[in-house]
């Protein structure tokens, strides 16, 4: 089976459900948005988000680029912190490729 898009299996309880299972005070995307922050108006938001998702209008915001200094070495590595909003999604299209992929195995 060939997929083109997941949007249509990302809905608005399973994109709160995603939203709640993810870490509270994680560090903050180029935005600045928060957990906290985000959940404020919880409701707005996944409604928007949903209806970006289906209308294919949905694009994810630049990473926040940090770099944190490797271990035992005086360089650095670069870390990527992505928007609460991306996280969310990133944690809804984990769980359908997981079920996916997983059911594949059997």
């Amino acid at each position: 089976m060939k997929f083109t898009s997941f949007a249509h299996l990302l809905n608005k309880q399973s994109l709160v459900h995603c939203h709640h299972e993810l870490p509270n005070k994680k560090a903050t995307g180029i935005n600045g948005t928060t957990k906290e922050r985000y959940s404020e108006t919880l409701e707005e938001n996944i409604v928007d988000l949903v209806s970006r998702l289906k209308s294919k209008s949905y694009h994810p915001v630049p990473v926040r680029r940090m770099y944190i200094p490797k271990l035992n070495s005086s360089n650095k590595r670069p870390l990527g912190i992505p928007e609460h909003e991306d996280k969310n999604v990133q944690k809804g299209i984990t769980k359908i490729l997981n079920a996916i992929y997983e059911n594949d195995k059997e």
